[in-house]
């Protein structure tokens, strides 16, 4: 729970506040393979990955074809599905051991009315996943995958390091081989 804390605090609440923010998360353990939502089940949670690393996915025609990835001290939620509390179109998985700080809907609007500066966070909040989806969308649009790869690769190193690689191609969009074409050609 300190990490979860520790984000709180870094966001300007005060102790009291984020004591009672951090007390109204449940933690989560998923293992390798664990779903944090299904597709076509209704979202009402939103989670703080403490450690781990998750990526959204949907099945086009047999084939998992991810769509975002989010790994430690960030939030993960079905958006549309939690907002408007209708069945997702997404899965989430943990691709390795997922440790979370999970927050019913509910409990997430109560902390909204209980502390005024609790909403304008979830706003930020918000604008900022909105924000980290179409820069991922763009990305995918514009830069090519060694490209893809190397942000990656500097953004978050560990989880590189960390994930099967068939998890990274499909992340990038491309195929096992095509990545290792591409680690080679790094070396």
């Amino acid at each position: 729970m300190e990490n979860l804390k520790a984000y709180f605090s870094s966001q300007g609440f005060t102790p009291a506040e984020t004591d009672q923010i951090a007390s109204s998360f449940e933690r989560k353990l998923l293992t390798k393979g664990d779903y944090f939502v299904q597709e076509g089940k209704t979202s009402r949670l939103l989670g703080f990955i403490d450690k781990g690393f998750l990526h959204y996915f949907i099945n086009l025609d047999g084939e998992e074809k991810t769509t975002y990835s989010v790994g430690d001290n960030n939030f993960v939620v079905s958006l549309v599905s939690f907002f408007k509390q209708i069945p997702a179109r997404e899965n989430i998985r943990a691709v390795i051991d997922t440790s979370l700080w999970i927050i019913e809907k509910s409990d997430l609007v109560r902390l909204q009315n209980l502390i005024p500066a609790f909403k304008d966070f979830y706003v930020g909040l918000l604008e900022w996943q909105i924000c980290c989806i179409d820069e991922s969308r763009l990305d995918a649009i514009v830069l090519s995958a060694q490209e893809r790869y190397l942000k990656m690769l500097h953004k978050e190193p560990d989880i590189i390091r960390q994930i099967p690689l068939q998890y990274l191609a499909s992340i990038l969009g491309i195929t096992p081989r095509h990545l290792s074409r591409i680690r080679n050609e790094i070396r």
